[in-house]
């Protein structure tokens, strides 16, 4: 995907007004990148990535509950906000934070670096396969209708987003439910990746530069694998939506 496909496909990302009105204190940085390696299985570098990350979770929760932590809780009350229930859908930072002590999931190099990341640096992080994504991508509160591809009791299934539910969504349905707590089948990283789009979601007390480091930080580790990596941001906020 040329730059200028990178660049054009960030200019129409969006973020309804209502999911301002929901949380006025959102941002998301967008990343979308181009050029990399298939991905395979997790190398050296990227288990030792998630090690650190492993680490620094169980210091963190060795000083308090992990829904004490000030962005999980920032999280979880954004869910009550449209009528989630967080103890029950829980975020992907929490949900990434409570397998800390057992261990973080080995997937795929590309999906353990950005859940490394997510978990060092205390943000909820999604990767998308852009090679199956259709048109740019929009955060939403939904109206119900909306198809989410997903698998339940190890079955491919069509699901559809409670009304109001904010979702993540390209041309085709929903991406992402519940803003960053389940992503859909269709556009989910594999091994074969060689385009992605990375969301890094931020309430306060997540400051920008906080997320600017995060994204930066998840750029250095996708340059490792691939040096000639093609990279495009932006960052929407209800001050630069």
């Amino acid at each position: 995907m040329p730059e200028l496909e990178l660049d054009a496909l960030l200019a129409g990302a969006t973020v309804d007004p209502a999911v301002f009105a929901l949380r006025p204190d959102y941002r998301v940085l967008l990343l979308a990148v181009d050029g990399l390696p298939a991905s395979g299985p997790c190398d050296e570098a990227t288990e030792a990535l998630l090690a650190n990350a492993e680490a620094a979770a169980r210091t963190a929760l060795e000083e308090r509950p992990v829904e004490e932590i000030g962005q999980v809780a920032a999280w979880r009350e954004a869910y009550r906000g449209f009528g989630a229930k967080p103890q029950r859908t829980r975020n992907s930072l929490e949900a990434l934070l409570r397998r800390a002590s057992s261990g973080l999931p080995r997937v795929n190099r590309l999906t353990d670096i950005y859940n490394a990341v997510s978990v060092l640096h205390q943000i909820p992080l999604g990767g998308e396969d852009l090679d199956q994504y259709v048109g740019s991508p929009r955060l939403i509160r939904a109206e119900g209708t909306e198809p989410f591809d997903t698998v339940a009791d190890g079955a491919a299934v069509v699901e559809h987003p409670e009304p109001g539910e904010v979702v993540w969504c390209d041309a085709v349905g929903v991406t992402c439910r519940r803003w960053n707590w389940r992503q859909g089948r269709r556009t989910q990283l594999t091994a074969a990746t060689t385009a992605a789009l990375f969301i890094l979601d931020a309430l306060d007390p997540v400051t920008e530069e906080q997320l600017a480091a995060a994204g930066t930080d998840l750029l250095a580790h996708l340059r490792r694998i691939a040096p000639e990596l093609r990279v495009a941001q932006r960052l929407i906020s209800a001050q630069a939506p």
